[in-house]
C-alpha cells in the first residue's frame, strides 16, 4: 500500500481516512515486529559468534600449553641424547661446549614431529659398527701377547723368590705366596693387553681368543718355571 498524501486525506472522506490510518498502524506494528525480529536474530549470531571466538581462545590456549609441555620433553629428551653422545664419542663432541641450538637439516623437506627426528639421532648414537673378524696375523699377535706375558710372569716370580731367599722375616716367608701370583697375574694382564690392542682395532675379542691368550701365558710361565726350578741347585 503506497504511502498517504496530504491531498489524499483533504479529498478522502472520514470513514475512509479512518481505515487508512487503522491500515498504518497495523503496517507500523508489523515494521515494529519485524525490527524487534531482527534484532534478536542479530543478536543471537552476535552471541553465537562470540561463543565460538571464546572457545577458539580457549583452544588457542591449551594447544599453546601443550606445545609448551612437548617443547620441554623435546628439549629434555635432546640433552639427555647429547650428553649420551658426549659419553660415547668423547672429546670430539665436547669441543662444541653445550648441546648445539635446534635446527632441521636444510635437504629436509618433509614435515616431521620433533619425534621423529630424536629417534633418529638415538638411533644413529646407539649404532655401534660389528666388529671385524679375527684374521691369522691378529691371532698370531694374541699368542704373542700370551708369551709376553708368560715370560714377565716367570721373570718375576723368579727375582721375588730370590729377593725372599736372600731375606730373613716375614718377607722370607711370603715372597713364594707373592711370586706364584706375579707368576698368574702376567698371563691375565696380557688377555687384557690384547683386549685393548682389540678395541683399538675393531676386533671382537671372542672366548677362543681370550682362551688363546690366557693358556699360551700360563703354558709359557709355567714351563720357565720348571725350567728354572730344574736348572737350579
Amino acid at each position: 500500500m503506497s504511502e498517504l498524501q496530504p491531498a489524499d486525506f483533504e479529498r478522502a472522506d472520514y470513514r475512509t481516512v479512518l481505515r487508512r490510518l487503522t491500515t498504518l498502524d497495523q503496517r507500523a506494528a508489523r515494521l515494529r515486529t519485524e525490527a524487534v525480529e531482527w534484532h534478536a536474530g542479530q543478536r543471537a549470531t552476535a552471541d553465537e559468534a562470540v561463543r565460538e571466538a571464546e572457545e577458539r581462545v580457549r583452544e588457542a590456549r591449551r594447544a599453546v600449553q601443550d606445545a609448551q609441555r612437548e617443547l620441554e620433553e623435546v628439549d629434555a629428551r635432546a640433552a639427555g641424547l647429547w650428553a649420551e653422545y658426549v659419553h660415547r664419542v668423547g672429546p670430539v663432541a665436547e669441543r662444541f661446549g653445550r648441546l648445539p641450538q635446534a635446527s632441521i637439516p636444510r635437504q629436509r623437506s618433509d614435515d616431521r614431529a620433533p619425534a621423529d627426528y630424536l629417534a633418529e639421532v638415538e638411533k644413529r648414537i646407539k649404532w655401534t659398527a660389528p666388529a671385524r673378524p679375527i684374521t691369522f696375523g691378529v691371532k698370531v699377535l694374541f699368542a704373542i701377547f700370551g708369551l709376553v706375558g708368560g715370560i714377565l710372569g716367570a721373570i718375576g716370580n723368579q727375582v721375588l723368590r730370590e729377593t725372599g731367599a736372600a731375606s730373613a722375616g716375614d718377607w722370607h716367608q711370603a715372597a713364594p705366596v707373592v711370586a706364584l701370583l706375579v707368576l698368574l697375574a702376567f698371563p691375565v694382564l696380557a688377555v687384557v693387553a690384547a683386549k685393548l690392542v682389540a678395541d683399538r682395532r675393531k676386533v671382537g675379542l671372542d672366548t677362543a681368543a681370550v682362551v688363546t691368550v690366557l693358556v699360551t701365558g700360563l703354558v709359557t710361565a709355567m714351563l720357565l718355571f720348571s725350567a728354572v726350578q730344574y736348572a737350579g741347585p
